[in-house]
C-alpha cells in the first residue's frame, strides 16, 4: 500500500513539471512619464480610463458611419476570422491532452475457402465449416503522458498566439475606427477647400472683367490683365484637384466602410465636425501604453515563444504513451455480454531519443525566437511611447496654431478688401490688390490644413492611448 502511495506521488510530481522558463515581463524601454513642457499638452496625474470611442466620436453621422464600417469592413472580417481560426487551433491543441477514447465493435465469419464476409449479411462460402468472430471495446489509443509538460506547453503556446490574434483584431478595429474618422474629416476639409477655390475663381472673374474694361480704355496695362488671368487659372486648377480630391474621399470612405456612403450621412463642413470629435484626457504614466491592442499582442506573442522553449526542453526526455482497451470477445454474438467473454489490454511504450541532434536544435530555434519577440516587444512599446509623444506635441500647440491662421486669414480679408478699394478708385497699382488676393487665398487654404490637423490630432490620441 505504502509503494503505491509512494508511486502515485511520484506521477502527480512529475505530471506538474514544467520545463518553460519563468516568464517575467521586460522592463519597458521607455520613461516612466510621457513627456512634458511647452510643445506637449496638459497631462492628467492620475489614470485615466481607456477611451471609448462613441465618448470621442459625438458627430451623429460619423457615429453612424463607423458603426457601418464595423459590421462591413472586410479587412476586420478577415482579422476575425483569423481569431476563430486560431482559436480552433488552440482547442486542437488542447484536445492533445486528454486521452481519445474510442469504441469499436467488430464481427467476421471465416470459412474453409478464402472468402469471409461480416455480420451485415456477406456469409462464407467455399469451405467445409465456419469460424464466427464477434468483438466489442472500448479503449484509450496512443495517449502520451505529459509528465515533463510537453503538452502543456504546446497548448499554452497556441493559446497565447489565440490572444494574441485576438488582440491583433483589436488593433485592427481600432485602426478602422481611427482611420474612417479621419477620411470623414479629410473629405469635409477637401470639401471646404473646394468651395474656397471655387470663391477665388468668381472673386479673380470679376477682377479680370474690370481689369479687362479699364485696359480697353487705357487706364491699366497688360501686365494688370495676364496678373489677374494668373489667379484665376490658379484657382481654376484648384477646384478641378479638389473636384478629384473630394471624389477620392468618398471612395476611401466607400471602402472602408464597405457599402456606398449615401450623401446625406456626409459631413457638411470642417466648422461643423470639429465640434463632435471630442478631446482626450491622457495620464501621465507611460505604464497606459501597455493597453494598446499591439502592445498586447506583442507580448502574447513573447509568452508563446516562451512556453515553446518548454515544450522543446520537453523532448529531450521520454516521451510515454498508453493503449488500452476493456471489452468483449466471443464465437458467439448470443454470449459476447457474458462474463467469460471479458478481456482487457495495456499497452505502455516509451520512446528516448539517443542523438539529439534535432532536438537541440529546435530548442536553439524556440530560444531564438523568444529573443525575436522580446526585441519586438520592446519596439512595439518604444513605437506607442513615440507616437504618444508626437500625438500630445501636436495637441500642445495647434489651439495656439489655429488662433494665429485665424487671425491671419481675417487681417488678409481686410487687407485684400481695402486694396481692392483703393484699386478701384485708382489710388494703389493693381499689384497692391492682386498680392492681397493671393495671401488671403493661401491662408484660407492654410487654415483649413491647420483646423483638419486638429481634428485629426483628437482622432489620433484616440487611436495611439489604445482605444476600445
Amino acid at each position: 500500500m505504502m509503494r503505491k502511495s509512494m508511486i502515485l506521488a511520484a506521477t502527480t510530481v512529475l505530471a506538474g513539471c514544467n520545463l518553460a522558463p519563468t516568464y517575467v515581463r521586460p522592463a519597458l524601454p521607455v520613461p516612466q512619464t510621457l513627456p512634458t513642457g511647452t510643445a506637449y499638452a496638459v497631462l492628467s496625474a492620475t489614470d485615466v480610463a481607456t477611451p471609448q470611442w462613441r465618448d470621442v466620436i459625438v458627430d451623429a453621422r460619423l457615429r453612424t458611419i463607423i458603426a457601418r464600417a464595423l459590421d462591413n469592413n472586410r479587412d476586420l472580417r478577415a482579422a476575425l476570422a483569423t481569431v476563430e481560426s486560431a482559436r480552433a487551433q488552440y482547442r486542437v491543441q488542447r484536445a492533445s491532452q486528454l486521452p481519445t477514447v474510442a469504441l469499436d465493435a467488430s464481427a467476421t465469419k471465416a470459412g474453409g475457402g478464402s472468402r469471409t464476409g461480416s455480420l451485415a449479411g456477406s456469409g462464407a462460402t467455399g469451405g467445409n465449416s465456419t469460424v464466427d468472430s464477434y468483438s466489442a471495446s472500448i479503449g484509450v489509443s496512443s495517449f502520451e503522458i505529459d509528465l515533463f509538460g510537453r503538452l502543456k506547453n504546446l497548448s499554452k503556446a497556441a493559446f497565447e498566439q489565440y490572444l494574441a490574434t485576438d488582440a491583433g483584431a483589436r488593433a485592427t478595429r481600432l485602426t478602422l475606427i481611427g482611420e474612417t474618422a479621419t477620411v470623414y474629416a479629410t473629405l469635409a476639409a477637401d470639401q471646404d477647400l473646394l468651395a474656397v477655390s471655387q470663391d477665388t475663381v468668381a472673386s479673380a472673374e470679376r477682377s479680370l472683367k474690370l481689369t479687362q474694361a479699364l485696359n480697353r480704355v487705357g487706364l491699366t496695362g497688360k501686365l494688370d490683365v495676364r496678373s489677374v488671368e494668373t489667379v484665376l487659372e490658379r484657382a481654376r486648377s484648384d477646384t478641378q484637384a479638389a473636384i478629384t480630391q473630394v471624389a477620392q474621399d468618398r471612395n476611401a470612405l466607400d471602402l472602408l466602410v464597405g457599402a456606398p456612403v449615401e450623401p446625406a450621412l456626409l459631413p457638411v463642413s470642417l466648422g461643423a465636425l470639429s465640434p463632435g470629435i471630442a478631446t482626450l484626457r491622457v495620464g501621465l504614466s507611460s505604464d497606459a501604453l501597455l493597453r494598446r491592442p499591439d502592445v498586447i499582442q506583442a507580448e502574447h506573442s513573447l509568452i508563446a515563444a516562451n512556453a515553446n522553449i518548454g515544450a522543446a526542453r520537453a523532448a529531450f526526455f521520454p516521451k510515454i504513451s498508453l493503449t488500452s482497451a476493456l471489452g468483449f470477445a466471443s464465437s458467439a454474438l448470443s454470449s459476447l455480454f457474458s462474463s467469460g467473454a471479458f478481456n482487457w489490454s495495456v499497452g505502455p511504450s516509451a520512446s528516448l531519443p539517443i542523438f539529439g541532434g534535432t532536438n537541440r536544435g529546435n530548442l536553439h530555434y524556440s530560444e531564438a525566437q523568444r529573443d525575436l519577440y522580446v526585441a519586438q516587444y520592446e519596439k512595439a512599446v518604444q513605437s506607442a511611447f513615440r507616437e504618444v509623444a508626437d500625438a500630445l506635441a501636436r495637441a500642445g500647440t495647434i489651439g495656439r496654431q489655429q488662433a494665429a491662421q485665424a487671425a491671419l486669414v481675417t487681417a488678409s480679408e481686410q487687407s485684400f478688401r481695402l486694396s481692392d478699394a483703393r484699386y478701384r478708385e485708382g489710388i494703389d497699382t493693381f499689384l497692391t490688390a492682386l498680392d492681397a488676393q493671393r495671401t488671403l487665398y493661401s491662408a484660407r487654404q492654410t487654415r483649413i490644413a491647420t483646423d483638419l490637423a486638429a481634428v485629426t490630432n483628437r482622432i489620433t490620441l484616440y487611436q495611439v492611448t489604445g482605444g476600445e
